[in-house]
């Protein structure tokens, strides 16, 4: 579209430059997004579009990171029908939400996070905000660290990390560097890199931890190397941010994956902390999230607190209800809160028996190779150890779609296709 202002400005520099008037039409005639690069296609949306092409009656998508049956398709938890039911049904009104969110949403999910008997919530120190899922939890607390953090604006993601981690803190104004993570030759956990990293950082470095399920590796920490980690961070007075998306999805118990936020806590850090709704309650299309910050008093809170209403307010006033009222019902109400943790460690454990499975038809055929890693790794994705040039082969000749990096998606499996899939892993790695 030609701007209405394009006429006067070509006036004006025909008068001032004398120019050639041909050049200005010529310029005048460009359209004003003609210098605007395409870019490249999302990873993960290209895998499900060589997927729906493909015409093979057992294809099978490994891309998609959301939980499926074991039909394979999308999955709505029960406890999310009977409570929308029950929002539905309260026929409530449409008002806005207040620029923090529906109360008791936020309250149920710090009290999730942190746990009944947390002292930050006893001592009300705990600042939380309604956020549009995990992400836009992440985005808030990424523009909060840029706009009040004393320390260097740095933060510091796993090697490998979310694919939005840093797209999501670089736009919050942040610079983003990475610690070592995933040991390629052991297809496991590089404690021993992690750690000498985190000593190596700058004094009261920004670190973002994965509470659990970690994506896309799905390798976590144990108990006690998260306690060494707490310990070196102490150390070195570094400053703990928390994205926590798979609570209760990952082993099936909400309290042990909270471990990690929990023992960092007792250890008197400060912390912030992103939470979505989207895996453990399928919530996926409501987006819904939170953001929350450990203050050290309850004074703290309250400053807090107004900064983040007013950060959180032009970028879009306040959050969405109806999925967060979903959550409430869900986490407030004593019934359907016991039905949805049984729902969660359900799913949890559908996936758990998919990586036996897979691990289980490998050894069956005879490959030689250790596939120990499948069944140690934990939550919704599992990094397998195949090469970019493995993966390709799996699409093209196996119908089998994943991202190159060898990540694939448990919750696509399903005692229908696993044998399959391990026929098509066994072919491409011998």
């Amino acid at each position: 579209m030609l701007s209405t202002l394009r006429p006067a400005a070509t006036r004006a520099t025909l008068r001032q430059q004398a120019v050639n008037p041909q050049v200005v039409r010529l310029a005048a005639a460009a359209s004003t997004w003609a210098h605007v690069k395409e870019g490249p296609p999302d990873a993960i949306l290209g895998i499900t579009e060589a997927f729906k092409k493909d015409s093979f009656k057992e294809k099978i998508n490994l891309g998609v990171g959301a939980y499926r049956d074991d039909k394979g398709k999308p999955y709505v938890l029960p406890s999310v029908r009977t409570a929308e039911q029950k929002v539905v049904n309260s026929t409530m009104d449409k008002e806005y939400a207040g620029i923090t969110g529906v109360p008791s949403f936020t309250k149920a999910a710090a009290l999730l996070a942190y746990g009944p008997n947390s002292k930050p919530i006893a001592e009300d120190r705990v600042a939380i905000t309604q956020s549009i899922s995990g992400t836009g939890a992440l985005r808030i607390g990424g523009a909060f660290l840029q706009r009040w953090y004393p320390g260097s604006k740095t933060i510091y993601i796993p090697t490998p990390s979310w694919a939005n981690h840093k797209a999501v803190f670089s736009d919050s104004g942040l610079e983003v560097k990475q610690y070592k993570y995933y040991n390629k030759d052991t297809i496991g956990l590089d404690f021993d890199g992690m750690i000498s990293d985190l000593q190596s950082f700058p004094e009261g470095s920004i670190v973002l931890l994965h509470a659990c399920a970690h994506n896309p590796t799905g390798i976590d920490p144990t108990q006690e190397q998260w306690q060494q980690i707490a310990r070196v961070m102490k150390d070195k007075n570094h400053y703990p941010f928390f994205d926590m998306a798979y609570q209760g999805f990952a082993s099936g118990d909400t309290d042990k994956d909270a471990y990690a936020v929990r023992h960092f806590i007792e250890q008197g850090f400060g912390l912030v902390l992103a939470q979505s709704f989207a895996k453990n309650m399928g919530l996926y299309g409501e987006r819904v999230g939170a953001f929350s910050i450990v203050c050290d008093s309850a004074e703290e809170k309250k400053r807090v607190d107004s900064q983040i209403k007013i950060l959180v307010r032009p970028l879009y006033s306040n959050p969405p209800i109806h999925g967060a009222r979903i959550a409430s019902e869900i986490l407030n109400d004593q019934g359907l809160n016991k039905q949805w943790l049984g729902e969660v460690k359900g799913m949890a454990d559908r996936i758990i028996e998919m990586r036996a499975l897979l691990k289980k038809n490998l050894e069956d055929l005879g490959s030689k190779h250790n596939w120990n890693h499948i069944t140690d790794q934990i939550g919704m994705f599992a990094y397998t150890g195949l090469k970019p040039e493995q993966m390709d082969t799996l699409a093209k000749e196996h119908s089998v779609y994943a991202t190159k990096d060898g990540r694939i998606s448990v919750a696509g499996i399903t005692t229908d296709n696993v044998k399959r899939l391990a026929e098509a892993i066994y072919k491409v790695t011998g």
